[in-house]
């Protein structure tokens, strides 16, 4: 039996098993098979491991998507968590190059999933406070929202769970260093069926500006004279 007699439902199936990459491919040996490729069902979860993957034409968005994870583990996350008034030209450059990345892509999944259920993003520091906010009225149905060394992210998206986040149960900010532990007090007292995490984030060194660490610097050293 060649592929293509078996019905509908055999195809989801088999597809839901292959990646973004090879669905895309097997869509183009004919025109059932890509049929099946475009059918909303296969795209109810996506997941991403790096900002490349997010320009590549081998996925759909749409209403039927319910949970999408975009997770970079890469080494380069960490030139682009330093503060950017401490990166060089080099680090600038290669920043630059994808700023808006996934902050795009998210805003075209606030206008085209609705439905969406949980978000996790990992490494995405160029992630802000408004995509989130957009993401949150947007998307009145999620549950579940992970975000980790997100440097971007402070206490203005902790403000915007606690005024759109009714559906929300899960919320992580582990490593957030922009978080602080006021922000954290705000969303356990206004969202007590929340489940919080925020491991580390309150404990790191949050971003300033040259002159204020300078003269936290100062009155450091000043401290340690005495």
């Amino acid at each position: 039996m060649h592929i293509t007699q078996l019905n509908r439902e055999c195809l989801l199936h088999l597809f839901s098993f292959l990646d973004k990459n090879s669905r895309k491919n097997l869509a183009k040996t004919c025109h059932k098979l890509l049929e099946v490729f475009q059918d909303p069902l296969l795209w109810s979860l996506l997941t991403f491991h790096s900002p490349v993957e997010l320009k590549k034409d081998n996925f759909l968005l749409g209403p039927a998507l319910k949970h999408l994870s975009i997770c970079w583990y890469s080494e380069r996350v960490k030139v682009c968590n330093i503060e950017d008034w401490m990166k060089n030209s080099f680090q600038k450059d290669f920043c630059n190059r994808h700023e808006n990345t996934v902050s795009d892509f998210l805003l075209d999944v606030c206008n085209r999933c609705p439905n969406l259920l949980s978000l996790t993003l990992s490494g995405c520091g160029h992630v802000t406070d408004d995509c989130i906010l957009q993401l949150l009225k947007n998307c009145p149905s999620l549950k579940s929202l992970k975000l980790e060394n997100c440097v971007r992210i402070t206490d203005h998206t902790l403000e915007a769970v606690t005024l759109h986040g009714a559906s929300l149960r899960t919320l992580h900010v582990d490593f957030c260093r922009n978080v602080t532990q006021a922000g954290l007090e705000r969303v356990r007292a206004k969202c007590p069926s929340v489940m919080l995490r925020a491991e580390r984030s309150a404990n790191m060194i949050p971003d300033s500006k040259p002159e204020k660490k300078l003269m936290l610097e100062k009155a450091s050293r000043k401290l340690v004279q005495l």
